[in-house]
């Protein structure tokens, strides 16, 4: 029996190997979201419904129906090749590090997702509102809140991400919608949670791992999210990793045309445990280089995040203390990004 530390406590996993299981896209829910967009509440409800079910007993879904142009997708898709073709040299000149709020590029094994790793194999590059210094919240020095860093010489590479970024953004708040519904709260409950929201999104390019493979050392490592929510869409390439109730991993492979959206740790804390913070992990073994795009969308900076009164009774009290969204985020990431850890110790 393996242990992974997440933020919300250590989790079992029963197989440390690195295979998984293949299993029908059936044991992955897919959700049609179209009719959030409709002014059908019935059909919105049902929708609610089928995302409380799937949150409840697997802790992630297929998102089709989202509303996403596939040229956005593709432009993004284009830039991330483009960025990740660049010599080393002009990477690092946006490194991450160079950042305080975490936007920039994050080059192989500077990440570690799992505390017990030895770093994960992939590069990144992340952005999140692009906010100016002269912001309120900037000025403030709110966690999370901050202008990014964009290379020099690339063109069309910042058009595009803030293109897919501005259409996710929008889709997401459909998804806290649903999250209302299927919570039996208010449709808007987290409208006003999220009118300025940590959403960090991400390129990521995974090299392919040939030959004999080191469990500590993969692709991204097990773990939990951070946020409410991620939004995840990859290229064809099958990598991700889901473990089930039984403890074993099962596959998550890309459905054209489809999102695959997970719950993370700030919404499992929201719901007293209600809804599941699933572990996952992507192990690239196909011989060729692999693409994604995770949006992690959280609340606002300053949003206190609590246990909901109607996930809470005599029998089951709250599980978690309230936390500040931001201090919560903060945390984690201090744990994962190398430059953050010196920089705790120092």
């Amino acid at each position: 029996m393996a242990t992974v530390i997440t933020g919300n406590g250590p989790r079992a996993v029963n197989s440390n190997d690195l295979d998984s299981l293949t299993v029908p896209f059936s044991s992955i829910p897919v959700i049609d979201f179209s009719a959030m967009y409709s002014d059908d509440a019935d059909a919105r409800r049902a929708v609610g419904a089928a995302v409380r079910k799937a949150c409840t007993e697997v802790g992630f879904f297929y998102a089709k129906g989202h509303g996403v142009p596939q040229q956005v997708i593709d432009n993004t898709f284009k830039a991330a090749h483009q960025f990740f073709d660049l010599p080393l040299e002009e990477k690092v000149k946006v490194d991450i590090s160079k950042s305080p709020n975490l936007r920039g590029y994050t080059g192989l094994l500077e990440e570690n997702t799992n505390v017990e790793g030895l770093g994960d194999v992939h590069e990144g590059f992340d952005i999140a509102l692009d906010l100016p210094e002269d912001d309120p919240d900037v000025i403030a020095g709110k966690f999370g809140y901050g202008p990014n860093q964009w290379p020099e010489n690339l063109p069309g590479f910042k058009e595009a991400l803030l293109a897919y970024q501005s259409e996710v953004l929008d889709f997401g708040q459909k998804i806290f919608a649903a999250f209302a519904l299927a919570l039996e709260l208010d449709e808007d409950f987290f409208v006003p949670l999220s009118t300025k929201p940590m959403a960090q999104m991400r390129v990521l390019s995974y090299p392919s791992q040939d030959g004999p493979i080191d469990e500590r050392q993969i692709g991204i490592g097990p773990h939990s999210d951070y946020e409410c929510f991620t939004v995840l869409c990859t290229d064809e390439t099958p990598s991700l990793q889901v473990l089930n109730c039984a403890g074993e991993w099962i596959q998550a492979p890309p459905i054209p045309g489809a999102f695959i959206v997970n719950v993370g740790d700030l919404m499992a804390r929201w719901t007293n445990g209600y809804f599941a913070s699933t572990l996952h992990r992507a192990i690239n073994k196909s011989g060729k280089e692999r693409f994604s795009i995770p949006f992690f969308y959280g609340t606002n900076s300053d949003a206190l995040i609590e246990v909901l009164p109607s996930c809470q009774n005599e029998d089951w009290p709250a599980q978690f203390e309230p936390i500040k969204a931001s201090d919560y985020i903060q945390s984690r990431f201090n744990e994962t990004y190398a430059h953050r850890a010196v920089e705790e110790k120092s």
